[in-house]
């Protein structure tokens, strides 16, 4: 009993003493610490630090109001994105959640959305463009079989209503793809008009993207490649 009354009396030395007389936090903003100056009798100026000598200025901004994630000031340069490269590589931050408002955006517009994840996904010209086959897991117990799919892309084209601006392919997890494979993205809307495509290629602090041809080398759209 004694050891146990000791050992409990050395963790609670190591912890903090509870503050009952606690103020309220003021609102996140930008603060700004401040020693106070005083001006001598030779000239100089001297620094009191001394805790009554240091001033706490805090500013408040539009962010601390409606949340900064709210405030997305480059919707509109990602709309004229998305219709003058129509495929791009976008880089999200960690947490996740910033791509949802983006991807709203593009629903409001009139588009419609095939999520694909890159892991599991084989030959992206196959897949997207291509009847291809599929072996269902048999399990041991069943014959193995084989069945074809048609082309997901064309597939979901054919179902869009007539007021459907386009189709998104969204890829998530698309930093598991080969350079080629990440080619043939970037150039699927070339060959089907109506698609748009958007990969998820890494993360970043903020939310970002970039044409997806310009970082798997191919050239812009307008550009010629020069012959040398």
């Amino acid at each position: 009993m004694a050891a146990a009354a000791a050992y409990f009396a050395f963790q609670g030395a190591l912890l903090p003493p509870l503050n009952h007389n606690h103020k309220h936090l003021p609102l996140q903003g930008h603060c700004i610490k401040r020693k106070a100056t005083t001006i001598g009798k030779n000239g100089r100026s001297t620094r009191h630090d001394h805790k009554k000598g240091v001033t706490t200025k805090c500013s408040i901004g539009l962010g601390d109001f409606i949340g900064g994630d709210l405030i997305k000031f480059d919707l509109g340069q990602w709309l004229s994105d998305v219709e003058e490269h129509k495929a791009l590589a976008i880089y999200s931050p960690h947490e996740g959640g910033y791509e949802g408002r983006y991807l709203n955006r593009l629903l409001y517009q009139g588009y419609h959305f095939l999520d694909l994840s890159a892991r599991g996904l084989g030959d992206p010209e196959t897949t997207l463009t291509k009847f291809h086959p599929v072996c269902p897991a048999h399990v041991g117990k069943q014959p193995i079989a084989r069945w074809y799919f048609p082309p997901e892309v064309d597939y979901r084209l054919s179902l869009l209503p007539p007021n459907a601006k386009g189709l998104v392919v969204w890829i998530i997890e698309a930093k598991v793809l080969s350079k080629a494979e990440l080619q043939f993205l970037a150039i699927l809307p070339s060959l089907r008009p109506r698609v748009r495509v958007i990969a998820e290629c890494g993360n970043w602090r903020k939310f970002m993207w970039k044409p997806l041809k310009e970082i798997t080398g191919l050239p812009a759209t307008g550009e010629q490649v020069s012959n040398q």
